[in-house]
This record gives structure tokens, sequence and C-alpha cells, in this order.
């Protein structure tokens, strides 16, 4: 039996002790896993931890919010950041025809951060992103950039149209739309399809 510990990568303070041989403390820790995001680890369990982890492998913000997608939808369960970097750091194991048991405890996640690590995760997914072109302000120009996001199976959640882009109005408005898609693909594929329409598309962080 192999034991392994989990550490964000911005907040490795287990690691860097076992590293030097004695308790450090970090300059900072930062990370969204705030219920591991500590500088200094304990001097009672420290020795514990030497003598039974044999690895500590460190997970990145963005791995803790893909993790967290991936439990929501494929499994219905809400973890929170800290109690999902076990299943964050199975990505980086090799393994085959071997049992692992990844532990996932705590539920600690309000609402608000819920939502914001959902969207967080659909736009670094590619399932929901954000792109503006310049078109004419005269009727009919809104509609045919919606059908042709229709025509490459986009759908839109979101328009914002700014008239200010430019002095001359009937030279250029500016229009954002936010749409979902289902993955970096298919977003790649309705940027390609505006621009052979004859737009300029420029893909922007969403606003939702």
């Amino acid at each position: 039996i192999k034991v392994i510990g989990v550490e964000p990568e911005h907040a490795a303070c287990m690691k860097a002790s076992l590293e030097a041989g004695h308790v450090v403390t970090l300059d900072s820790a930062n990370t969204i896993a705030d219920g591991t995001a500590v500088k200094t680890p304990g001097e009672i369990i420290f020795p514990y931890i030497q003598k039974n982890i044999d690895e500590i492998i460190t997970i990145k913000d963005e791995e803790l919010i893909d993790a967290f997608l991936d439990m929501v939808e494929n499994h219905k369960l809400v973890a929170e950041n800290s109690g999902l970097l076990t299943v964050a750091a199975l990505k980086h194991l090799k393994f085959k025809d071997k049992k692992v048991v990844s532990i996932i405890s705590g539920g600690n996640m309000d609402i608000i951060t819920m939502s914001s690590t959902l969207q967080h995760g659909l736009i670094q997914r590619g399932r929901v992103f954000s792109v503006s072109v310049l078109l004419p302000d005269k009727p009919g120009e809104l509609v045919k950039v919606a059908n042709e996001i229709a025509k490459q199976q986009g759908n839109v959640i979101k328009l914002e149209h700014n008239q200010f882009v430019s002095v001359n109005r009937n030279a250029a408005v500016e229009l954002k739309v936010t749409l979902e898609c289902f993955g970096h693909d298919h977003k790649e594929q309705i940027l390609k399809a505006l621009k052979k329409t004859g737009y300029n598309p420029k893909e922007e962080a969403p606003n939702l």
C-alpha cells in the first residue's frame, strides 16, 4: 500500500517541510481550497506524516475547479475545494489494475462560491464563452449574427449592444454575445464560421 498526500500548489507547507526535514512556514497560502490554506503544518502531526506518507502531490486551483465540475455533473455530489484535492490528484497518478481510494471530505461550500466555481469551470472547459463583433447599426444585422450562431448549434445566453464604440454609428456598433457550446472544439467552429461570414470575431472573457 502506498499512501499519498495532497496539498494545494500555493499552500504546500507540508511538502516543503518534508523536503526541508523540519516544519517550515510559507510566505503565503493563496488558494481557493481555503480549508487547507495553511502556511505552517502542525508540529505534532509532522512526524506522523514523515513516517507514513510516501509522497505528496500538489494541485493547481484550476484542477480543483475541473474536479468540482466533474463531481457535480457526473456524480451529483458537492464537495468543498479542499475535499476535492484527492479527486484532482487522481489525474496525476499512473496506475493500472489497482484499487485506488480517494477520500472526499467536506461539503462546506456556500451557494455564492458554488455558483462562481461552476461558472469558472464552464468557462475553463470552453462550454461558455463570449465573442464580440462589429456590425453596422441597421435593422437585420443582429439577426444575421444570431442565425449564424444557431446554424453552428451555439446557444445564446446573453447579448450586449454597445453603440458608442465608434463616433460613426452607421460604420460600426459592437455586439458582444455570450453563448453555450459543447467545448473548445465547438467554440473554435463557431468562431471560424463567424469569420467566414465576414465578421472579425474577438473572443472575450465572459461577464456572467
